[in-house]
């Protein structure tokens, strides 16, 4: 999944352990009291006592209420306990019942105290033998992995839209679920959609798309309860190699296809770096504009936004990402929140290699540099707010919203530790560990701990290297060893715009085609904020900036025209965000006009008033603490 940017607005609570305890396992033993609340790794079931192995779901899709009537029948692992514990959030529990379908006996249930945070704890009671458990319910329509959308919020405005985003603990909103990392679970699903929309999940999917209102689905590898995911909507697909391809609605398939075009290659490159893909097929796809996030990882089927459709491939790499996570996080994935650097520090650091397999080392160069450059400024605002204890790679998230932990700490840090490894000890001995560390964990889970163990067995001590592992992952900041990574070509790029700030003169002869979009980028960050209004104008004139189409440089472009009062971005500005979800924009964009003056606070909120419903609830949750609102 792409990062949450950290903002000055994320108010985050320092840890309350020293450096020594945030080495402690995360994982507690469940205690058995019955009427004691357990809470381990953000969730209420006792894994140690029963255990969903498989559920097998079958859904309705309530277009207009808003809403999915469903049954989660799960298989269950019991160790000779009389209850067992979901998690559950804002859903109605119709009944709950045991026995194999169609042969079902109605049973008790609680539904404890609700947390904000976490929801409740759904409470069965069991007989000892028991192996399936039925839980028959609706969500709410203000359920938060689910975004709804009406007809006039998708491109042919004929059909309604759904998708889900369950990462990290939403799936508790549309399923009855242990919802935890530490449980890995086969599912099936079938499910009922309203006459012309298709559905299609992170499983078997059909693509033949004929309008068929139920569709049945299925997953035979095990995973996590975030990785489950459901879309429902007007549909086409495109073939794209002999196991991948994309979806989209119609008005953006042709578009997709050309823009995705090279994802055969990536999973070539993927699969000789780090071995075979075990997922099948890999398909992709392009969400509306209201999704959240860049890409998320569903197996079998990322999702992605539309805002990485650029015309021009210049934004792949977030692809390349989301293929790098059915290695690192899907196939191995992080026992706990804590742990979540496991997942995307691996996957930043594949996405790397992969795109230097395709386009090259100097593009890939240009990409690390960026993310470093995220990472300082990241780790910068840490400081300055006395978080600096959340800059650690091992975080100490109880208590605290999982989310908190998804900015570029995981992803950037995570990923420089291991390229620093890597230069430790060379890029062939790095290699052979990683493909040694995804067969020995695949389909598994483990701990920060669990991973710095197998570190030392199989690559430090074997080679008698020495390296600075407890202060990568358990010390503030940046180590001193990280590995250098430069570009001339941002060399280039921050020269020219170091002899604009400096009054040498505006060339005549600015053209977006000699650049890649990341060049672009290095120019306008070279700024650092600062650059006069009538500057910022010469250049719109010559490069159109404000209006390019590519999501990363407008956003970049409007950030600097707010800290520099140029009013002339306002109707491209509010156009984008009017349209586009993509948190990782909305956050810097949104905290930019609250911080700069009142009266861009009030533009912003009246910006917002009116883009609010476009928006899932993962990007509205963190906007509205930006501005004030609710």
């Amino acid at each position: 999944m792409i990062k949450k940017i950290f903002t000055a607005f994320t108010i985050l609570a320092l840890f309350s352990c020293n450096q020594e305890g945030n080495k402690e396992e995360t994982t507690v033993e469940n205690k058995t009291e019955e009427n004691e609340v357990v809470v381990t790794n953000h969730s209420y079931a006792r894994l140690n006592q029963v255990r969903t192995l498989h559920i097998d779901l079958e859904l309705a899709l309530n277009v207009q209420n808003k809403t999915i009537d469903g049954v989660a029948r799960h298989r269950v692992k019991n160790e000779g306990f009389d209850k067992v514990y979901f998690d559950i959030k804002d859903l109605d529990i119709k009944k709950v019942t045991l026995g194999a379908r169609n042969n079902e006996t109605e049973t008790q249930f609680e539904i404890g105290e609700y947390d904000s945070l976490l929801g409740s704890p759904l409470i069965v009671d069991l007989q000892v033998g028991d192996l399936f458990v039925n839980v028959y319910y609706s969500t709410s329509p203000n359920a938060e992995a689910l975004g709804w959308l009406a007809p006039e919020l998708t491109g042919s405005g004929k059909y309604p839209f759904v998708y889900t985003q369950g990462q990290a603990i939403l799936t508790r909103t549309w399923i009855p679920i242990q919802d935890t990392p530490e449980n890995r679970i086969t599912y099936t699903a079938t499910v009922k959609a309203p006459e012309g929309m298709s559905t299609i999940m992170s499983a078997t999917n059909p693509t033949e798309l004929n309008g068929n209102n139920e569709f049945r689905h299925e997953m035979k590898q095990p995973i996590p309860s975030y990785l489950i995911a459901l879309t429902a909507g007007e549909l086409e697909y495109r073939k794209l190699g002999k196991n991948s391809g994309v979806y989209a609605e119609p008005h953006m398939i042709d578009a997709a296809e050309k823009e995705f075009k090279d994802i055969p290659k990536m999973m070539i490159v993927a699969e000789e770096l780090y071995g075979k893909y075990l997922w099948d097929v890999y398909d992709v796809l392009v969400l509306p504009y209201s999704f959240p996030f860049g890409g998320m990882e569903n197996p079998r089927l990322t999702f992605l936004t539309p805002t990485l459709v650029a015309g021009d491939g210049s934004l792949v790499s977030t692809v390349a990402h989301e293929l790098a996570h059915s290695w690192s996080g899907n196939l191995v994935t992080n026992a706990s929140w804590d742990d979540f650097w496991l997942n995307e520090g691996f996957t930043v650091y594949f996405e790397n290699r992969i795109m230097e397999g395709v386009y090259g080392k100097e593009v890939a160069d240009m990409l690390a540099i960026i993310e470093l450059q995220e990472l300082k400024e990241t780790i910068a605002e840490m400081n300055a707010q006395g978080n600096e204890k959340d800059t650690h790679l091992k975080l100490a998230l109880d208590n605290r919203n999982p989310d908190d932990g998804m900015t570029d700490i995981a992803y950037g840090k995570g990923a420089f530790f291991l390229k620093t490894l890597e230069k430790e000890v060379g890029r062939e001995k790095f290699d052979e560990f990683i493909i040694k560390y995804f067969n020995a964990h695949k389909f598994g889970t483990l701990t920060t701990e669990d991973f710095v163990k197998y570190l030392n067995e199989n690559l430090l001590t074997p080679l008698n290297v020495e390296f600075n592992t407890e202060e990568w992952i358990y010390g503030e900041g940046i180590p001193d060893n990280i590995v250098q990574v430069e570009s001339e070509k941002f060399a280039i790029a921050e020269k020219l715009a170091n002899s604009i700030l400096e009054g040498k003169g505006m060339p005549k002869d600015l053209k977006r085609a000699d650049k890649t979009t990341q060049e672009w980028m290095a120019f306008i960050r070279a700024f650092d904020g600062k650059l006069d209004t009538n500057k910022m104008m010469a250049i719109d004139k010559q490069l159109n900036f404000k209006g390019s189409g590519n999501s990363e440089i407008m956003s970049e472009w409007y950030v600097l025209g707010i800290k520099n009062n140029y009013k002339g971005i306002r109707p491209e500005m509010k156009a984008f965000l009017t349209k586009v979800g993509r948190r990782k924009y909305l956050e810097p964009l949104y905290t930019t006009l609250a911080n700069t003056s009142e009266e861009s606070l009030e533009w912003g909120k009246s910006v917002y008033k009116e883009a609010r419903p476009n928006y899932h609830a993962i990007s509205f949750n963190t906007v509205d603490e930006i501005l004030g609102v609710n």
